[in-house]
């Protein structure tokens, strides 16, 4: 095994240690000790117990060939012992950290990787536990088993009945994630600030989410009788929820009298240390919705945004005209771009929510008049800045606070885009055994501890081992079964919509932008105030002052209020509508028959399994024999005519088809309209489009996408033939430390610049190493294992500074200030791995999702006379002459050339400025008490299965 090297260098560990007073560890610390591990885990079981519990799982065809990984460990909870000793001495629970070493690692392995060395960077994914790999067994109740394994600590579920197993997991669950769990279902109802303080991070994060789900208990209620209502499995999911939500309760209860529960509570004021009063309040099914509808908002929507669109559409039609406008416009807007790559590329196509011959309904803003829906109200406290916080004790009492900032998440968690996942699979044609090969997972971020969490679950009916969104976990989400494996990426399709519902008065007078009355079927109808009153006081883990605020949204049948302007001189509210809102937990049908060995028997049955999750995801499917894929979703069937990129009236004529305001419903289209396939010769998915005719939701999807990374080295693969996991595992590693712009983009950029002589010294110097670069793959990689110094660090140097130099050079003059700047709030022109992206924020691992990378390429391909499909609408760079765009590019080369490391890479709380490894790197973002060391930066998911079946049921 490769020896891994602990990469922290943040600026708290190099503080000088502190050294605790023993009265205030006491003080904080007593009876909250870890318990012995019987006491963690329930009754201890008996030898002969242990022998039936840990033998391998029965239905298990993989034969050692299924491999997964989840950084950084198992055990996400940690006693406020634990959390003191490892803020003073650096320790860390048993298998809090012990995955994040292997998961590094194959950025420096990965070349020379082979099938029997996978086992060095991956954990065998196969049931059961090995004799003599037993951590511990326990048994919470008399009719389920829970096995950890020594390697890893992942539970393993065993039951005699389902629900004891669902028991079993609930309560596992809550022995790995509680803390994760109770900070999530807070969000969800938009009440983080009570729970755990009012820093203006975990304000900004409760602001973003609650009014995309202002849902009151009886909208959380109405979501669980829906379920409960649908049929036998509607049923026995709420069944299942049930049983898993008593496991939760039944170690908060069991915990609560041991002293063993997350410190985190402590240090948040909800138990005192000393005499154990307070409250965990118990998980109720109400809470599971609210759990659901954040994932929902995080991972599985698409769409919306109509109203920035519209602006970027009258800002074009305002430089250019009407007509060339509009045309400049959806040159941008790349709906169905034909160089765009695809997942399905056998030219099958599935037309949705394209581009409309004549548009109808359309609802333009008048220029100037758009206004955001203000969401805060009566604000009162301030936050106190950390210079200005009480220091009483020594800073590592102040845990959270040190490692959160301004906040336990990241205050931009659901304003950014997400770039979830990837997928290679190849078909069994192409591999080496005649079997299918999979190597996939979802990119759910960096956090400490990880939202998901590893599982295996055995009962009746239930047999799975895999990742599961922690407190949800009642199956399963993304995973193997007995003799297949699954796994999902972000689809992101157009599923919201935005609507310009007409404002009015009850009493007949003239209606103003601020009206709260809306027509809605020739009526003048109240719209529903909804509030959030929230409230919080300073703790040890938030010095934050004592304030509260409210929250106010408006909500209409049209969905809820988010901007207001005028149409054509009338005053209007935009309102933003989803298909999934009120049913975001409706999915566990579909992630129920995934766990079921009776129902998913082969590639048709998983497909139909997939057509029952409502959120927008990309399904990979792989057994002994098959491969396959399908997109899911509820997508609306629009009126004809209606452009789903822009706002639309708020008629009966535009609305979805079948809308019913009640309960959110509308006509959905068809499994067989959604992209789907099986045996396909080989799939890719890194977030990219899913087939011709099936409209990208967000600009930029064009030429270049980070999805080539994936495609080109997968069709290479295939056509040589013999494929393995080994070396489909290097294809995925080696994108993933690749730079788009280098491996896509730069060879253009460099085309155009050797056009005629470089005779600037500093150019041409540039332009060698840039060249260099180029021939070396492109790579962000380090030297040597450990350096911490990129080869070829120069030209990235460069490269990460030219980038935005040259995207504004090229474009802004031609697009004006106005419509350069509306495009790029629609598009940010770059994500490097060092920019503050993604679901963690900075240091967040994937990269290159959104940006002007199809724009630049487009461009200069037209300028320099080539072939472009699909071009831009006009030329930008030089004006559309080559030798002025050819300057451009050296200027702007130079310039970048000449800025030093220090402001291309400023540096934060965990880099010094000018370290260029550092501002890449991964850093788990904690939630909690714990941290974790600094990583090398790699664009792959956060849990990864590699498998391969050899033989089926």
């Amino acid at each position: 095994m490769r020896r891994w090297i602990p990469r922290s260098r943040n600026r708290a560990a190099r503080r000088p240690r502190r050294a605790l007073t023993l009265t205030a560890l006491l003080a904080l610390g007593a009876g909250l000790l870890s318990p012995p591990a019987a006491a963690a885990g329930g009754t201890p079981a008996t030898p002969a117990e242990t022998t039936t519990a840990t033998a391998a799982g029965t239905g298990d065809h993989c034969g050692g060939q299924c491999s997964d990984i989840l950084p950084p460990g198992a055990d996400g909870n940690a006693t406020l012992a634990e959390i003191l000793a490892h803020r003073v001495l650096g320790t860390r629970p048993a298998h809090s950290s012990d995955q994040l070493g292997p998961y590094d690692g194959l950025v420096a392995g990965y070349p020379s990787l082979t099938d029997s060395g996978l086992q060095e960077f991956f954990n065998d994914a196969s049931f059961g536990v090995p004799e003599g790999q037993v951590a511990s067994v326990t048994r919470p109740r008399a009719d389920v088993t829970i096995t950890r394994d020594k390697k890893t600590g992942v539970p393993h579920i065993q039951g005699t009945t389902r629900e004891g197993t669902e028991f079993g997991a609930g309560y596992a669950a809550a022995q790995d994630r509680l803390w994760l769990m109770d900070l999530f279902r807070h969000i969800g109802r938009g009440e983080l600030t009570p729970f755990a303080g009012g820093a203006a991070g975990n304000q900004e994060l409760e602001q973003q989410f609650w009014p995309q789900a202002p849902y009151t208990e009886a909208d959380l209620r109405a979501q669980i009788d829906r379920i409960a209502a649908a049929g036998e499995r509607g049923a026995q999911a709420m069944a299942d929820a049930q049983a898993y939500l008593d496991g939760i309760n039944a170690y908060i209860e069991k915990s609560r009298k041991g002293r063993y529960f997350p410190g985190e509570y402590v240090l948040t004021g909800h138990v005192d240390a000393v005499t154990n009063l307070g409250t965990i309040e118990k998980f109720q099914l109400t809470d599971m919705v609210a759990l659901a509808s954040v994932i929902g908002a995080l991972f599985g929507g698409g769409g919306g945004g109509e109203v920035e669109s519209a602006l970027a559409l009258l800002a074009a039609q305002e430089r250019y005209g009407a007509e060339k406008g509009t045309e400049v416009w959806e040159s941008f807007r790349q709906r169905d771009d034909p160089e765009a790559v695809l997942t399905l590329h056998g030219g099958e196509s599935f037309p949705y929510a394209g581009k409309p011959a004549r548009a109808r309904g359309t609802a333009l803003p008048d220029p100037g008049s758009v206004t955001a829906e203000p969401l805060v109200h009566d604000r009162q406290g301030t936050a106190v800045k950390d210079a200005e916080a009480p220091v009483t004790t020594s800073p590592r009492l102040r845990p959270l606070r040190d490692l959160h900032g301004d906040g336990v998440l990241p205050a931009d968690l659901f304003s950014r885009q997400h770039g979830m996942s990837n997928a290679l699979m190849v078909s069994g044609a192409h591999t080496a055994s005649g079997n299918p090969v999979a190597v996939f997972g979802p990119q759910t971020g960096y956090f400490a501890p990880q939202l998901l969490m590893l599982q295996e679950l055995q009962g009746p009916g239930i047999s799975a081992r895999g990742a599961s969104f922690a407190g949800v976990g009642m199956y399963v989400q993304l995973g193997r079964g007995q003799d297949y494996a699954w796994s999902a990426t972000s689809a992101g399709q157009d599923i919201t919509d935005t609507y310009a519902v007409e404002l009015c008065e009850p009493d007949g007078s003239a209606p103003t932008t601020a009206s709260a009355h809306y027509r809605n079927h020739g009526a003048c109808e109240p719209m529903e105030k909804l509030e959030k009153r929230n409230a919080w006081k300073p703790s040890l883990a938030d010095s934050t002052a004592k304030g509260s605020y409210r929250m106010q949204v408006y909500r209409t049948d049209y969905g809820i209020v988010t901007h207001r302007a005028t149409v054509d001189g009338e005053p209007v509210a935009f309102t933003s509508l989803r298909s999934t809102y009120r049913h975001e937990a409706e999915s566990i049908i579909g992630f129920q028959m995934f766990n079921d060995p009776g129902y998913v028997t082969d590639a048709a049955s998983f497909q139909r399994a997939a057509g029952h999750v409502n959120y927008t995801f990309n399904w990979f499917y792989a057994d002994s024999r098959d491969t396959a894929y399908f997109n899911s979703g509820t997508n609306p069937v629009r009126a004809e005519g209606v452009d789903a990129s822009l706002p639309v009236r708020a008629e009966a004529a535009y609305a979805w088809r079948d809308f019913e305001p009640r309960d959110n419903t509308a006509r959905y289209t068809p499994d067989a309209e959604h992209p789907r396939s099986v045996n396909q010769d080989y799939y890719i998915s890194w977030n990219n489009r899913q087939a011709k005719g099936y409209a990208a939701a967000k600009f930029g999807d064009g030429s270049v996408h980070r999805g080539d990374l994936l495609d080109s080295r997968v069709k290479r693969l295939v056509g040589k033939g013999g494929v393995t996991r080994a070396s489909l595992t290097r294809a995925m590693a080696e994108a993933g430390v690749t730079d788009l712009r280098g491996e896509k983009v730069l060879p253009l950029l460099l085309r155009a610049v050797r056009g005629g002589s470089v005779s600037d010294p500093a150019a041409a110097e540039a332009v060698q190493s840039l060249e260099s670069w180029v021939d070396a793959g492109a790579r962000r990689k380090e030297t040597s294992a450990g350096s911490r110094v990129y080869g070829h660090a120069e030209a990235i140097r460069i490269m990460d500074a030219w980038w935005p130099l040259l995207v504004e050079a090229q474009f802004a003059p031609g697009l004006g200030d106005g419509l350069y700047d509306a495009l790029r709030a629609k598009l940010p022109p770059d994500e490097p791995p060092s920019a503050s992206h993604g679901a963690t924020g900075g240091h967040a691992g994937s990269a290159f999702l959104a940006g002007w990378w199809s724009y630049v390429d487009k461009d200069l391909r037209a300028v320099l006379g080539e072939e472009v499909r699909g071009p831009l609408a006009a030329e930008f760079c030089g004006g559309g002459d080559a030798s002025a765009c050819r300057e451009t590019l050296l200027t702007t080369l130079t310039r970048a050339a000449a800025t030093p490391a220090a402001q291309v890479y400023p540096g934060d709380e965990h880099c010094e400025a000018g370290d260029q490894w550092c501002a890449d790197a991964l850093v788990h973002r904690p939630l909690g008490g714990l941290t974790h060391a600094t990583v090398n930066w790699q664009n792959r998911p956060t849990y990864q299965q590699v498998v391969e079946f050899p033989g089926r049921r």
